[in-house]
């Protein structure tokens, strides 16, 4: 006889989870003032799936109720330093237990006990009953309840807690937790443990001694510091483990009927007008077409008893299911009610009519499965495309298991689609479309006309929300799909794609396709929809495709250079180290903060600047920083970091990740990443190469043109100066920037009132930390210690500095009402950017989004500037059949490599064309350097 089980939801755990991995939905998109709906959505998503995916006979979802509970009288500093629960999340928990409920799940809430004890209690009565439990839950703390009958399973990270899952975690068994929470203590809910003893510590303990009571009674044999710690706590530990001990006898038969029997805790069926009325209600629309689809089959199946079989999507052709397990399988029901047809193809029978579909549909989407992330070296497995939604096809090409199935020649499936992914007039779609563009490329194929990308058109919509194709159709469409973890598995075990059944494959690969068209059809009209919103999304596309290029060209790079820079920075590096020893009077470890910390604040009696959370005296780079300004020691471990860092990330590493082939490294641009539209530079990251130091410019000279060519490097001349001018209409900044004045010069004359002839250096200076500061959004207190001059002194500076630009006081006091109005501030072409924390109650939070509120149009005008210079430039470069290869994209730079003949060319065109791209109140001013390395053309 099958055992029944009852699966036991941490609710509490979950309504976290899931506010965090969704912080800003609301029943309104882009209206901070309307309700919060992202936890509401998590749990909705999350319940589901665990129903779906977790059989069981019982089950309840339990939330702590509010208001003190009996640990608060055992303990009143109990929980006393747990943030209050955000009121936007809040304000979400009634509509959760609500929703919860409509979907079948019984839901308790029992005032005064915890979850946790709610929990601990009906496991404990299952199980007596030879009942299996499974608790879904993230909380550590429950592991104290498994055996062989309680199992916790934590969803997020796909960890199973069973007596050997909690052995191998913890080092030590179920039956050993509370003694070691009791030895560990919580610090998130304020319970002491012992001083100084961590996991490692109490584990051996235990495991040494074999109890809690055992190890107290020989707590006088325990040496050094931690027996000590022990000895002071022996008074505590009993109150300690009085509350992490979860209960499992509280009193619920009030709130359950008919306990210890478990019938009231049966799912139900999901409440199907109630959730249509939820979801109308809080805008989940995809979630309303979900139920609606499975309306269509239930309704098929009671027509039509005896249904006609019909393929199950991510099976072969010709291989079907019986009707009642299509039914049984949501999943699939669901997928049925969308009329899904997905085909594998297998033979050039199968694909000549797919190919006439693909040539005469007016747009398709296209995804490949490959060998490696690394687009440029991956190689292709398998092709997909969609050309209307629910219909999908998937062809293998390089599945390698044992026993797979025959698999049509890869070389001569993509010659048949050469021609039409080259043929520009064939419009296609991708989720990520420059991968693609690569992966491709190294098949020699140059695909032309992609007209969309789901990601790049998510990013110009929702920017400070996931891209991923998972969590668009989550959102947008109310889909999920198959997970590739799922697949392939992770970490060391994760199998390559081409070994994974061509079957599941299939089925994965068709889904990614159908989703993305499926999300395309639901953001482009929006796109449409606004004028400014399009044009941004039609630059991301262009620049899409300038990247890929700049990609593809890489930067030749000098390994022996590199070499030589690393054996110096070597050498220095041991100087520092050695020099570092003697001022400390002893050898230390540079890279130990305790070590530091013992020689800084012990031995030497140098001054605590600030603590960390546990008390103890910060070494972080701040500290050293301003100790650095009056002590050696501190300025010989900052200098020592730096070039540590420059020789582990730059010249170590740069020619390892050059093509061997090529010696050429080729970076990945990030385009939806920052929220501002800067790019990301990885792998390797040529943005952050430091370059305020001479050891960190020198980097840059292994960065070298070949035998005919030069470098050449073109950035914009004080770029967001410029966009604060336009942005701000404010004259006297207009006027400094139309007349060519040195606009640092003529701050300066304007704050200290003097003539801009007579500016001395260090006004220009201070001048210059003002202009740049303000439009970051500095304070008086972060401009003085910028300047090293009091309070006083840079509010009167601030002061000054508005009274002389009063249109730059009056745009930073516009922007931020109008930042609170609507959630988010615009670029000057309109490009969207959210502040979640805008109207946030937490102070801190909400200053840091007013400062990003003010810097946000100026850093991402300069994006889109950029972006804009770049899509010309390639343009141009085409269109006149030039041989400048465009390198780089650092910023505000382009880096060229030039040849040697068309050196004046660029020396003329680049900065024109730079400089043309927008028409603002102000001119844009580009320059452009020329060398044998990027460093020279600076």
């Amino acid at each position: 006889m099958t055992k029944k089980t009852l699966l036991l939801v941490d609710g509490s755990s979950y309504l976290y989870r899931a506010f965090h991995a969704m912080p800003d939905l609301r029943a309104v998109p882009g209206d901070p003032t309307s309700p919060a709906t992202g936890a509401i959505r998590g749990m909705i998503n999350m319940m589901t799936s665990l129903r779906r995916e977790q059989p069981a006979d019982f089950a309840a979802c339990i939330f702590d109720a509010p208001g003190k509970t009996f640990r608060d009288d055992w303990y009143p500093d109990y929980k006393a330093h747990r943030s209050p629960m955000p009121d936007d999340l809040r304000s979400q928990i009634e509509p959760i237990h609500e929703v919860v409920r409509a979907l079948g799940w019984p839901v308790l809430v029992v005032p005064g006990v915890e979850a946790d004890d709610v929990i601990g209690t009906l496991a404990v009565v299952a199980a007596a009953q030879g009942i299996e439990v499974i608790v879904s839950s993230g909380d550590k703390d429950l592991s104290q309840l498994v055996d062989e009958h309680i199992t916790i399973i934590d969803t997020m990270n796909g960890k199973r807690r069973d007596v050997a899952g909690v052995t191998a975690e913890f080092g030590v068994p179920p039956s050993l937790m509370v003694d070691y929470q009791t030895l560990v203590g919580d610090t998130v809910d304020n319970v002491p443990g012992v001083a100084k003893v961590g996991p490692k510590t109490a584990a051996k303990w235990l495991m040494e001694y074999g109890s809690l009571d055992r190890l107290l009674e020989r707590a006088h044999e325990i040496k050094g510091v931690a027996g000590e710690n022990l000895r002071n706590a022996l008074d505590w530990l009993p109150q300690g483990r009085r509350l992490v001990t979860i209960r499992t006898d509280c009193d619920l038969a009030a709130h359950i009927a008919g306990l210890p029997a478990l019938d009231a805790m049966a799912f139900t069926e999901q409440q199907a007008d109630a959730l249509r009325a939820f979801y109308e209600k809080y805008g989940f629309k995809g979630l309303v077409r979900t139920l609606e689809a499975a309306a269509v089959v239930d309704a098929a199946v009671l027509a039509s008893p005896t249904p006609k079989p019909r393929a199950r999507p991510g099976n072969e052709p010709g291989l079907f299911d019986d009707p009642e397990d299509i039914i049984a399988d949501e999943e699939a029901r669901v997928a049925q009610a969308t009329s899904l047809r997905y085909d594998t193809i297998l033979t050039w029978e199968q694909l000549a009519p797919w190919l006439a579909r693909l040539d005469a549909a007016e747009l398709v989407a296209v995804d490949t499965e490959t060998t490696s992330l690394n687009e440029v070296v991956a190689e292709i497995v398998g092709v997909s495309f969609s050309v209307e939604p629910g219909e999908a096809a998937y062809v293998p090409l390089a599945h390698d298991y044992p026993d797979a199935p025959a698999q049509l020649p890869r070389d001569e499936v993509l010659a048949r689609l050469k021609p039409w992914l080259e043929n520009p007039s064939r419009k296609k779609l991708g989720q990520h479309i420059k991968y693609d563009r690569h992966v491709f490329a190294n098949h020699g194929i140059e695909v032309q006309g992609y007209a969309h990308d789901t990601m790049l058109q998510s990013y110009v919509l929702e920017v400070h929300k996931p891209h991923g194709l998972a969590s668009l159709a989550e959102r947008h469409l109310g889909r999920s799909g198959v997970n590739y973890e799922d697949l392939c598995g992770k970490g060391a075990s994760q199998i390559p794609f081409s070994q994974v059944d061509i079957g599941k494959a299939s089925h994965y690969a068709c889904e990614d396709s159908d989703q993305t068209l499926d999300v395309h059809n639901t953001l482009w009209p929006q796109l449409q929809a606004d004028a400014k919103l399009r044009f941004i999304y039609e630059l991301e596309i262009a620049s899409s495709e300038a990247l890929y290029r700049i990609e593809r060209n890489g930067v030749l790079i000098d390994a022996p250079i590199l070499a030589k820079q690393s054996g110096e920075l070597g050498a220095r590096i041991l100087q520092l180290e050695a020099e570092a020893h003697e001022l400390a009077g002893q050898p230390f470890n540079l890279g130990s903060p305790k070590q530091i910390g013992e020689i800084f604040f012990t031995k030497l009696g140098l001054p605590v600047v600030k603590k960390t959370a546990t008390g103890a005296p910060s070494t972080d780079e701040e500290v050293l920083e301003k100790l650095a300004e009056d002590y050696p020691l501190p300025a010989k471990i900052l200098e020592h970091r730096g070039l540590s860092k420059l020789k582990g990330t730059y010249t170590d590493k740069l020619a390892q990740l050059a093509n061997p082939r090529t010696g050429r490294v080729h970076t990945h641009y990030a385009q939806a990443v920052a929220v501002t539209g800067r790019l990301s530079s990885n792998d390797p990251n040529l943005q952050n190469i430091p370059i305020r130091t001479a050891e960190g410019r020198r980097v840059r000279e292994a960065f070298v043109a070949p035998a005919g060519r030069v470098i050449a490097s073109a950035d914009y001349s004080q770029i967001e100066l410029r966009i604060m001018a336009h942005i701000s209409g404010d004259p006297a900044l207009l006027h400094a920037f139309k007349e060519g004045l040195d606009v640092h010069r003529a701050t300066a004359a304007e704050v200290f009132g003097v003539a801009v002839d007579q500016v001395s250096s260090e006004q220009r200076r201070y001048a210059k930390v003002i202009n740049f500061g303000l439009i970051y959004g500095m304070s008086a207190f972060g401009l003085a210690r910028n300047l090293g001059i009091d309070n006083t002194a840079a509010k009167n500076y601030i002061a000054r500095y508005f009274e002389r630009y009063p249109g730059v006081k009056h745009y930073m006091d516009e922007t931020r009402l109008s930042a609170k109005s609507k959630g988010y501030v615009e670029t000057v072409f309109g490009r969207r950017l959210y502040l979640p924390e805008i109207n946030s109650p937490n102070g801190p939070r909400r200053g840091g989004a007013e400062r990003a509120a003010i810097n946000a149009p100026m850093q991402g005008t300069a994006a889109d500037l950029i972006k804009l210079s770049m899509v010309e430039v390639q343009r141009v470069l085409d269109a006149e059949r030039r041989g400048t290869l465009m390198i780089m994209q650092v910023h505000d730079e382009l880096v060229f490599e030039v040849p040697e003949a068309e050196i004046e060319w660029v020396r003329m065109e680049i900065p024109r064309i730079m400089a043309g791209v927008a028409d603002l109140q102000v001119p844009l001013l580009a320059e452009v350097g020329f060398g044998a390395n990027w460093d020279q053309a600076h």
